[in-house]
């Protein structure tokens, strides 16, 4: 039996059993927090969701996020029903009412809402959105570099499922992950349509060759918020960075591989399909992305 780890293994923290779970404007208790079983989400995963940091009582890259929540309501045709600035208080209030200062992740969570009758027409959904806010205590654990294995799970097209869309729709990448984890490895990395590297099911991915910073075009992945930040620590540090096609060749033979996602930062991955990366290590590249990440998002 391997020893799989995720990507967003978090330390035990006992208090998470009494965290208070915002609902639809309420804050309730984490036993009390519950939406019905006619909700679209529940019922077709309908909806779009984004992941927060906080570091230091601050709620990193906020307004990117409330941003690209509302950009991919707006893309299914989903009204929130609360302006951004309602949104973000929602998320404070949430934070004042577990006393949270470090170390919390928020998950929003928005739903076309409850349905009247258990179809898919969107306009069975009448009663307007499920908003739900989920606040946990989590730090990261990591006892190692993860382990990839490749997939034959492709991130759709824009005109299935576009892969820039954080929808509830996770079943690909569940099943991508699925694979991955029967390969004895800890998360999957997925091609796009042409057989170029990436993403993984959970997080975007950025390879190490000779000192240069290599990532995928952009094309098929997430528009990931903490992708980008590294993309622009890179050019601003001087640090070669390329969004390009690259194979699987490629990176076999990468000096360092790591992986980008609000949880996580910067995760090193040791190993691809049982092929060793570099030493197998963090990097002195990642390394040293990781310090100036934690430089911005401490500033």
């Amino acid at each position: 039996m391997t020893d799989n780890i995720s990507t967003h293994q978090a330390e035990d923290d006992a208090r998470n059993e009494a965290i208070q779970i915002w609902v639809n404007g309420a804050i309730v208790p984490k036993a009390q927090a519950m939406v019905s079983v006619y909700d679209s989400g529940f019922m077709l995963g309908d909806g779009v969701w984004e992941g927060i940091r906080l570091y230091n009582n601050r709620w990193s890259f906020m307004d990117e996020h409330i941003d690209r929540l509302f950009e991919a309501a707006k893309a299914i045709d989903l009204d929130i029903a609360r302006s951004k600035d309602q949104v973000i208080q929602a998320v404070l209030d949430t934070q004042m009412a577990n006393g949270m200062v470090n170390d919390a992740h928020a998950r929003l969570m928005v739903t076309r809402g409850v349905k009247t009758r258990p179809f898919q027409h969107p306009k069975l959904s009448r009663q307007g959105p499920t908003m739900v806010i989920i606040m946990e205590h989590s730090r990261q654990k990591l006892p190692r570099p993860i382990k990839l294995a490749t997939v034959p799970h492709l991130r759709g097209l824009p005109m299935t499922q576009d892969p820039k869309l954080n929808s509830h729709s996770k079943l690909n990448c569940i099943l991508a992950c699925i694979a991955a984890e029967k390969a004895g490895a800890d998360e999957a990395l997925m091609l796009d349509v042409h057989g170029f590297v990436n993403t993984t099911n959970a997080c975007n991915f950025f390879i190490v060759k000779k000192g240069q910073v290599w990532t995928s075009t952009g094309d098929y992945c997430m528009n990931g918020i903490t992708r980008q930040k590294v993309i622009d620590l890179c050019r601003a540090n001087a640090i070669p960075v390329f969004e390009r096609n690259f194979s699987l060749v490629d990176t076999y033979a990468a000096d360092e591989a790591f992986l980008t996602g609000t949880f996580g930062a910067q995760t090193p991955v040791g190993h691809i399909d049982g092929r060793q990366i570099g030493t197998g290590q963090m990097g002195p590249v990642t390394e040293r992305l990781r310090g100036l990440y934690k430089q911005m998002v401490g500033a």
